[in-house]
């Protein structure tokens, strides 16, 4: 299977405090050279000072002070490294159970989620709590990292144990593809390089796994999807006329000569041309950059979306949303704050909680309505125009909104429209 080398993969990390999140991730820049040389002369020096006797490697990703100092993840953390074979965007988050929000924001672009487990302690219930994280999200891939294998001496029963826990209650959740790698984030095995301790285990180390992972068919593409940003009019010479709309393509794929539909106006007309800063395209699709040119002079604005005639979303005001609370405060009964959705901006009201999820049991709770931060609750939204929209499970794009809070301008929410 060939794999394109510019091709992106973003993955998040999760997993209970002390599992090793951290040091996978310094394992993983350590061992595939991405860290430069004065960085690594710097967290030397402060291993030195701290008494170990190698590089203390989550010392790469745990950046704000009161991280070190505490020896915790507390913010997400954001890594970029590259090798000869793909592109990685990492997400390091947070193990401890007051920052819920913190992993929702890290893994809400994942196409992959790592999921740590203590060999010695086997699924615990942050473990669930993560997977069910995950889940939610509709993250496509998940690697089950069974870590410290070093101290439960490399053997495959310890190995095994973990797998029979963990597929016992993922099969409730819609997960495609869940994968199990044993490691030794600290001693390297199976992270970068094949463990040479654990000979019974078959399959690829983590890096290559990363690497080698079938994400294109991760979009959708049968949903075609364009949320206009911006028109343009250059009038200047040669573009007199030129009316172009510019946007990213959140789904599907365009072509020229599509018949297309403008949302939520209605009007219909023909793809004349798909632009680019590097010339014009026979055909785009997600997440290009383009700016569209139609046959007909559409009104068209910020907002709206451009679709294909015989594939059209969801348009109402009324959807039920999963929402993640973010912010201290809690939600204000039947306050309104600005939804933001693809390009479009407006005005909404929480109308209803349906139900809370305790994050502990993953039970509902209909008793209570509150909102506070890190609640992950099931509620009704109402807006004031029509949203054009997917469910979330189908176009994590179009699925997707956050909420803002007019007075303070702060990211209250996010959610994923059922």
């Amino acid at each position: 299977m060939k794999i394109d080398n510019n091709q992106l993969l973003r993955f998040t990390t999760a997993g209970s405090v002390d599992d090793g999140k951290s040091t996978l991730i310094g394992r993983l820049l350590y061992d595939s050279k991405s860290i430069f040389e004065d960085q690594l002369i710097s967290i030397e020096n402060t291993s030195k000072r701290r008494g170990h006797e190698g590089i203390d490697l989550a010392l790469f990703t745990d950046g704000l002070r009161d991280e070190r100092e505490q020896g915790i993840t507390i913010d997400v953390a954001y890594r970029y490294f590259t090798t000869p074979k793909r592109k990685f965007i990492i997400a390091d988050t947070p193990g401890h159970v007051q920052y819920t929000r913190n992993m929702v924001t890290g893994a809400s672009t994942a196409n992959v989620a790592i999921i740590l487990v203590d060999a010695r302690h086997g699924v615990i219930e942050q473990t669930k709590r993560h997977a069910f994280i995950a889940s939610l999200l509709q993250i496509p891939h998940i690697i089950v990292c069974v870590n410290k294998m070093d101290l439960v001496d490399f053997t495959e029963d310890a190995y095994n144990n973990v797998i029979s826990q963990f597929e016992e209650f993922s099969s409730k959740f819609l997960i495609k593809d869940i994968r199990f790698i044993p490691i030794s984030a600290l001693l390297g095995d199976n992270v970068v390089n094949r463990s040479e301790n654990m000979d019974w285990y078959q399959g690829a180390p983590l890096l290559h796994t990363l690497e080698t992972m079938h994400i294109s068919s991760d979009l959708n593409k049968v949903d075609a999807r364009f949320p206009v940003q911006t028109v343009l009019r250059p009038q200047r010479e040669g573009f007199l006329d030129y009316r172009g709309y510019a946007g990213r393509v959140a789904s599907g794929i365009f072509r020229l000569g599509d018949e297309i539909t403008v949302m939520p106006s209605g009007f219909t007309s023909k793809i004349k041309s798909i632009d680019t800063f590097d010339g014009e395209l026979e055909e785009a699709h997600a997440p290009m950059s383009i700016a569209i040119t139609l046959e007909d002079d559409i009104d068209i604005g910020r907002g709206d979306m451009i679709v294909r005639s015989n594939n059209k979303p969801e348009t109402s005001q009324d959807m039920e949303v999963m929402l993640c609370w973010l912010h201290n405060n809690p939600a204000r009964p039947r306050a309104k704050y600005t939804i933001m959705h693809t390009s479009n901006e407006q005005k909404a009201m929480i109308k209803e909680v349906l139900y809370k999820i305790d994050i502990n049991t993953l039970k509902s709770k209909t008793d209570d309505d509150s909102l506070n931060m890190n609640d992950i609750c099931k509620v009704t939204l109402r807006t004031t125009k029509p949203l054009m929209y997917d469910c979330y499970r189908e176009n994590r794009t179009t699925g997707s909104i956050i909420l803002i809070d007019d007075s303070t301008n702060e990211t209250v929410a996010a959610g994923m429209i059922l």
